[in-house]
């Protein structure tokens, strides 16, 4: 072995597995922010990351154990590390490109699961590599670190120590300070850079290496500079606001009609307001049924409760045409909140409330006209929202005339469907559900209540509106409204599948969707696509 004098004192060895150990949850857990705009942050992708991320550790565990045994040169070790801080450097700058080669190509190859297959395949060639490399450390230092039989229990239980407390900071500190604070391009870079300075100062000791050394700095002052040149949504252009916060990817953007927000979404709206009176032109017009539903001899007297508030467009739309209702919100992400302050016009009356949705009905006694549900979010569904337990629990917080109304965002009726599981949960809990598709999109709103007079009391309060536009839409809702028929999908806490009865959605919407430029693929290839699009 190659003598260096900083390995003689071990602290430098336990330093190194402390920093490996920390950057390997660091880009784990900046792997789920990266891939949340395309794939979604559900647990399904999580799976995939951990399980990948576990596979490429196992093998740098064995290959790193292997090698040092060959060959027990602390230098090889040090040039894996220097080149595992150059990739993850890298992966702002090339990250997203590679993802949406990944899913352009195989939106046209795979016809089931295309979620898993895409989040394993941008996994595997993200982020395999680097934490392979970083995989070695362990069994390389304890090669490097045991002096004789006698300690080596007390030394690699040293080594893994300082890698379990690291890893236990490399989780923390993405997720509560450098997320949150400089966002997933510049985590990426602080643990690239701490890995770095690791190889450089250990190269720098013995007074070789300065090559590599210098060349992966300059590299990786590359990856500094061109790593921050645009966000993840690339694709947009002069958007308002784009950050993130400890549970999503968030961007506001602005047209001469309305102001957006997205969030963990390749496209998509979160959230709206219309710059002028009017419409929205989405699920939260159909919604606006519920307060028309109950017993109130005014809507605008019912109180309400927004369960997935984000910037509060139906608060703000209810407030339009029905008058100050007293509606109060409970959203989970606290910078969400701070963005319909500024960017929505969110009343500073209406209370917003931090917390989980289904942890605040726990935590508290008042009952409600209207509680609407609008946490779920692509495949993205809270189970603790979507179950027998959560449904009642929200029952129990209604008047006896009340209404609730669910957002379901992915339509489907199928048997087996997420929304036949749904539906089949809610019509346990409730005595009267009816749902409807919206035009143009693929959600479907679903009213339930105990009340067998709620499709009269819709009728009667519509008649006297005064507003054209809002009469029209309540029209389209009372026509198209559908009695549900409950069947046996019974979703429970203990057994929710939710994640993966959406995804057979998901698959569906893609399905359609590129059905035409699938056809056009498969007879003029590539080539063809780009011209059609």
């Amino acid at each position: 072995m190659r003598e260096t004098p900083i390995l003689k004192n071990k602290v430098f060895l336990y330093l190194t597995e402390f920093f490996a150990g920390m950057s390997v949850m660091a880009v784990e857990l900046g792997a789920s922010r990266l891939l949340a705009p395309y794939f979604s942050s559900s647990q399904i992708v999580w799976t995939i990351i951990i399980g990948t991320i576990m596979i490429a550790m196992a093998l740098g565990n064995i290959y790193g154990g292997r090698s040092a045994d060959r060959n027990p040169d602390p230098d090889r070790l040090y040039g894996r590390i220097l080149i595992a801080a150059v990739w993850i450097a890298a992966i702002p700058v090339v990250g997203k490109y590679i993802v949406l080669g990944i899913s352009a190509l195989l939106i046209f190859t795979v016809s089931t699961n295309f979620l898993i297959w895409a989040a394993f395949a941008a996994c595997m060639v993200i982020f395999v590599f680097p934490l392979f490399l970083l995989g070695t450390v362990t069994p390389s230092l304890a090669k490097y670190s045991v002096d004789s039989l006698e300690d080596s229990g007390k030394t690699v239980g040293m080594l893994g120590a300082f890698n379990t407390v690291g890893s236990i900071i490399g989780t923390f500190v993405p997720t509560f300070l450098s997320i949150p604070a400089v966002g997933t391009s510049v985590t990426f870079l602080i643990f690239a850079g701490i890995l770095l300075i690791l190889a450089v100062v250990y190269f720098a000791s013995g007074r070789r290496g300065a090559v590599k050394s210098i060349a992966a700095a300059v590299f990786f002052a590359l990856c500094c500079l061109l790593g921050r040149s645009d966000g993840f949504a690339f694709w947009e252009t002069n958007l308002t606001y784009e950050g993130e916060s400890i549970y999503n990817y968030l961007q506001v953007r602005e047209n001469d009609r309305s102001v957006i927000l997205s969030t963990n979404v390749l496209f998509g709206v979160q959230s709206m307001l219309m710059k002028e009176e009017g419409l929205t032109g989405m699920y939260y017009d159909y919604a606006m049924a519920a307060p028309l539903m109950t017993e109130r001899d005014r809507p605008g007297d019912c109180n309400v409760l927004i369960l997935g508030m984000g910037t509060g467009t139906y608060a703000h739309q209810c407030r339009s045409y029905y008058g100050d209702m007293e509606i109060e919100g409970v959203e989970i992400d606290e910078k969400i909140t701070a963005l319909a302050r500024r960017y929505f016009e969110l009343p500073a009356d209406v209370p917003v409330t931090t917390y989980d949705g289904r942890a605040y009905l726990n935590a508290i006694d008042g009952k409600y006209d209207v509680i609407m549900v609008d946490a779920y979010q692509d495949i993205t569904i809270p189970f603790q929202m979507s179950s027998v337990e959560f449904f009642t629990l929200v029952r129990e917080h209604l008047n006896a005339d009340g209404v609730m109304v669910v957002n379901m965002n992915m339509r489907g009726s199928s048997e087996g469907s997420i929304n036949r599981y749904l539906a089949d949960t809610i019509g346990s809990v409730f005595g009267e559900v009816y749902t409807v598709d919206v035009a143009g999109s693929t959600n479907r709103e679903l009213f339930a209540s105990d009340n067998p007079r709620m499709l009269e009391n819709l009728a009667k309060h519509s008649k006297a509106l005064s507003d054209d536009g809002l009469a029209a839409m309540m029209a389209v809702v009372s026509d198209d409204l559908t009695a549900y028929e409950p069947g046996g999908h019974i979703m429970t806490d203990d057994k929710a599948p939710v994640e993966l009865l959406g995804m057979q959605v998901l698959d569906e919407v893609i399905r359609e969707e590129v059905a035409y430029y699938k056809q056009i693929y498969e007879e003029r290839g590539v080539q063809g696509v780009i011209d059609a699009l």
